[in-house]
């Protein structure tokens, strides 16, 4: 989830997995997979940011995992 502001200075927290396009026509218009359109005063290029920011820190927690790992150490 990001923190944005809307056209009239109040907060909204949008889910950054469902961004599907950005507009900026002046103001950014968030196009989501819902169907749904949020405006925002954050730039394009400041939403972009968020959205990155917030892909590192969630992908960061995950661990790789090797398939082959473990494999000669099967009981029996």
């Amino acid at each position: 989830m990001i923190k944005l502001e809307k056209l009239n200075g109040s907060m909204v927290v949008v889910n950054a997995e469902l961004i599907e396009s950005l507009e900026a026509a002046p103001d950014t218009v968030i196009n989501l997979a819902t169907g749904n359109q949020v405006v925002v005063r954050d730039s394009v290029d400041a939403v972009i940011a968020k959205v990155v920011a917030y892909k590192k820190q969630v992908y960061a927690e995950r661990r790789c995992v090797n398939p082959i790992e473990g494999l000669g150490n099967k009981p029996g």
